[in-house]
């Protein structure tokens, strides 16, 4: 089934050994085709989407006050809320990007020695996480959420050896220390006209292994680019996740799989609701190689500098 430019494929046949090979030639052709698919039969319990969406969308709508006090700060990684112009990943020079925003990484939770360990450069995954304390159950949610995109993105990795050919556990030793984070968007209200390119997003591909969004039901916005100027939209579907490829993938499969661009456009003139997209994003251990001059860490740094404007 089509999605628009976007195949939505069901991978509740996953757990069926004779189907695996189906299924990843299935995920393999949309991988060459625009690096970008959606997934539905994919197990992940929607009691648990509601209650990240519900605990995500109540730290949004704190007081700035409140949600400043887990901003992010030299060595830690929480709330931003405002300054990123993803577009700069790609040395596009565009206006910040109208979006506050939350992140973690799996690694946050290590000691402070052991996430120096994890690299000798500056990388968001050597940050501590910052836990607001509001709302209730806040922290224990996303750890949870965290844990489940692990498993399901570790399977879909899986799934993607297949698909080129390989034993289905040709990427494992890429992945056990990945380095992976959760960022959660919110796009809140314009209720002033964006400056000219002013996006909710800015066009940019991802960085590493491959993402695993949930968007907001019947909230448009994400589109990905098809062929060279072409955008089309990715509509949301009810339990479903977005799924595409990032750069080192593309990078692994000698460009064979696209790692495509994608932005979030702006609502019309008027339109003044909000908007919540949670993407995980999997990305692999930061020695892992990348293009065979450099780690796999050291390229993702170098596409999150120019995104932080890091120094």
């Amino acid at each position: 089934m089509e999605n628009g430019y976007v195949p939505v494929i069901d991978i509740s046949s996953r757990i069926d050994t004779g189907k695996r090979a189906e299924l990843a030639r299935t995920i393999g052709a949309a991988c060459e085709r625009s690096g970008f698919f959606v997934i539905v039969g994919h197990g992940v319990p929607s009691d648990l989407v509601d209650r990240m969406y519900t605990v995500t969308n109540a730290f949004f709508t704190l007081p700035e006050s409140e949600k400043n006090a887990v901003a992010s700060r030299p060595g830690t990684s929480g709330f931003r809320s405002s300054g990123e112009s993803t577009a700069r990943s790609l040395d596009r020079e565009t206006p910040p990007d109208l979006c506050e925003s939350f992140g973690v990484h799996v690694t946050g939770e290590l000691d402070e020695a052991e996430r120096a360990g994890l690299g000798d450069y500056w990388a968001t995954w050597k940050l501590a996480n910052l836990w607001p304390e509001v709302p209730a159950g806040f922290k224990r949610t996303w750890q949870e959420y965290m844990e489940t995109m692990t498993t399901l993105s570790a399977d879909l990795m899986r799934l993607s050896a297949l698909a080129l050919g390989h034993d289905e556990h040709h990427f494992d030793n890429r992945f056990d220390r990945h380095v992976s984070s959760l960022v959660a968007n919110y796009y809140y209200p314009q209720l002033t006209a964006p400056l000219p390119g002013q996006l909710r997003r800015g066009a940019h591909t991802d960085f590493g292994g491959l993402t695993v969004l949930y968007q907001e039901d019947n909230l448009g916005g994400l589109q990905v680019m098809a062929g060279e100027d072409e955008w089309r939209d990715v509509r949301a579907i009810p339990g479903s996740f977005v799924v595409n490829i990032g750069d080192l993938m593309s990078l692994w499969t000698g460009g064979r799989w696209v790692s495509t661009m994608h932005r979030v456009v702006n609502p019309e003139r008027g339109n003044t609701s909000s908007r919540l997209s949670i993407p995980f994003f999997y990305q692999p251990n930061h020695d892992a190689p990348s293009d065979g001059s450099i780690t796999a860490g050291e390229w993702m740094t170098e596409k999150m500098r120019k995104l932080f404007a890091a120094r």
